[in-house]
């Protein structure tokens, strides 16, 4: 899978995780049979409840190894299970969140592609097309986004896999939608899994992009999406943290909010995907000469 880093303006590969027994998951028969299993919530929960056992914490010191991962990065502390690891927090000073207040930043460490929506409120993602009433699981607020963008972040196995809200404002609303846990690599494709998969949903109105939407997606062995919900929030501000595996946010914003950075856009308009740190700025407020 290619990555564009745009700190370094290079390609690189990412590994999936787990891509053989996903590949035997997805594409094998017998495997199709156990898939059904594999995507429950139950098998979710009963993989967080072993990888928070003590046990677990032998798994450490090879994932970090084996995925490069910066420690000095986060918070210098031992770890007692791989869980209370996965969910680490950056050290303090790891992140800057970019105060500009016409800078939308991203919410997490993690891998992006942006979308248009069109006119019938339908876009196309990962080869999937999908409409906003697909990805709120009603109809309520998706008006209010026809042209506007679906920016669609994946966190990997390496990312801290906390996020933050991306300015401030008010929660106007929250809800949760129960379903499945597809993987969301692109080996699913077949399903349509942002539509499928469990999901949270937040309705934010924010001081400077107006209505944002931002959602969620459990993914194979994310059974878990941990949430805050304050009335009020500030830029930076934690909204949450998924617990293991690798899961994805999306948020939508209106027609006219927000100018994605063209760096990005040029990658996402070949199916290219760009990484993006916690905070960092991936666009700006859309002025009217814009």
């Amino acid at each position: 899978m290619r990555v564009y880093d745009r700190s370094r303006k290079k390609y690189e590969e990412a590994e999936q995780y787990g891509g053989g027994a996903l590949k035997f998951l997805y594409t094998n028969p017998v495997g199709r049979v156990l898939l059904r299993l594999a995507v429950s919530p139950l098998i979710s929960n009963v993989y967080a409840c072993f990888m928070s056992l003590p046990s677990s914490a032998k798994k450490i010191p090879g994932f970090i190894e084996k995925y490069g991962i910066d420690m000095s990065e986060y918070e210098d502390r031992p770890y007692s299970s791989f869980n209370e690891f996965f969910t680490r927090r950056f050290a303090p000073g790891a992140r800057d969140v970019d105060s500009d207040i016409e800078a939308f930043v991203s919410p997490a460490d993690s891998k992006l592609l942006v979308y248009g929506i069109d006119e019938n409120l339908r876009m196309n993602i990962k080869g999937s097309e999908y409409t906003l009433t697909d990805l709120l699981g009603k109809r309520d607020h998706a008006n209010d986004f026809e042209g506007g963008y679906a920016l669609v972040f994946r966190l990997c196995m390496d990312d801290c896999h906390r996020y933050c809200f991306v300015d401030d404002g008010h929660l106007a609303d929250h809800y949760m939608i129960k379903g499945r846990l597809h993987t969301v690599s692109s080996i699913s494709k077949d399903h349509k899994i942002y539509k499928e998969n469990t999901r949270v949903v937040s309705v934010l109105d924010t001081a400077n992009f107006g209505k944002l939407i931002q959602i969620e997606v459990g993914a194979m062995l994310v059974g878990r999406i941990n949430n805050s919900y304050p009335e009020n929030f500030r830029r930076g501000d934690e909204k949450g943290f998924f617990e293991p595996g690798g899961s994805t946010i999306i948020i939508l914003t209106k027609r006219d909010a927000v100018a994605i950075d063209e760096d990005i856009l040029a990658q996402s308009r070949n199916g290219i995907e760009t990484k993006v740190k916690y905070g960092e700025k991936i666009g700006k407020k859309k002025c009217l000469e814009d």
